[in-house]
């Protein structure tokens, strides 16, 4: 039977392809559209984002909300997958009743599901780093927090550059500033706005909306979950091997 941490480590490599991969033709069409549909948004749609998404990130950075939970140590990883899991599927049904109702509710209770949803999504990534044995008191954790959501909610050409900094996280953290000034939230929000528009959008058709809703935000809660569990095998993983290395090394140097 294949060890459990190799296994992982295969298809962990096939996601790193898929975060490094170029965007296509296609991609770069559909930003084109995306940009030109944005224009045609209402400005209340675009403030109630905006302003939602610029204080998640402050929450994220500096606040206390979330940050209660002790990392958990001592676990194998497929232990620490397995309470992964069962936390990513509580969310999702968080995620769908919430979709389905403000769903339900037309336009006005409708445009309230996206800083209710962007909650549940971050609350989520906080319970998964402590999970993983990661310290979300770190401001440093916290901003890797927020390179997972930007990994899930982005178009390839951001992916590949976020990708860039977390594959090399040990060395791109250590040059972090404490500023929040220097986070590009822009660049950020519209990111995520892109990505989740039209689905949104959609949520608030009559007749249609709560469907949409909980559809949507089932599927946004996955992918976050999913995107989350690689990232910090990755960091896990990272490190086993560069122990098992060093540990080959002496093996074949000093042990006859």
């Amino acid at each position: 039977m294949e060890d459990y941490n190799y296994t992982k480590l295969k298809e962990l490599e096939i996601w790193k392809e898929k975060m490094r991969k170029k965007p296509s033709l296609l991609n770069k069409a559909s930003k084109g559209v995306q940009n030109k549909f944005n224009s045609i948004l209402p400005d209340n749609y675009h403030n109630i984002v905006t302003s939602a998404i610029k204080n998640m990130t402050k929450v994220v950075l500096f606040g206390s909300k979330y940050t209660t939970k002790k990392p958990l140590i001592g676990l194998t990883l497929k232990e620490r997958d397995d309470l992964a899991l069962d936390k990513i599927k509580t969310y999702k049904n968080t995620a769908m009743i919430e979709g389905a109702g403000t769903g339900a509710g037309g336009i006005l209770i409708g445009l309230t599901d996206l800083p209710l949803l962007l909650g549940i999504k971050i609350k989520l990534l906080y319970e998964l780093a402590s999970i993983y044995g990661f310290d979300v008191k770190d401001y440093r954790e916290r901003m890797y927090i927020l390179s997972i959501f930007q990994l899930a909610f982005s178009s390839q050409d951001h992916v590949n550059k976020v990708f860039a900094k977390i594959e090399n996280w040990d060395e791109y953290k250590n040059t972090l500033s404490d500023d929040i000034n220097d986070l590009d939230w822009r660049s950020f929000q519209q990111e995520y706005r892109d990505y989740i528009d039209l689905a949104k959008l959609l949520q608030l058709v009559p007749g249609i909306g709560a469907f949409v809703g909980a559809y949507v935000n089932n599927k946004l809660v996955d992918k976050l979950g999913e995107y989350a569990m690689y990232a910090y095998r990755m960091r896990i993983l990272s490190d086993e091997v560069c122990v098992t290395k060093k540990t080959s090394w002496f093996s074949k140097i000093f042990i006859k």
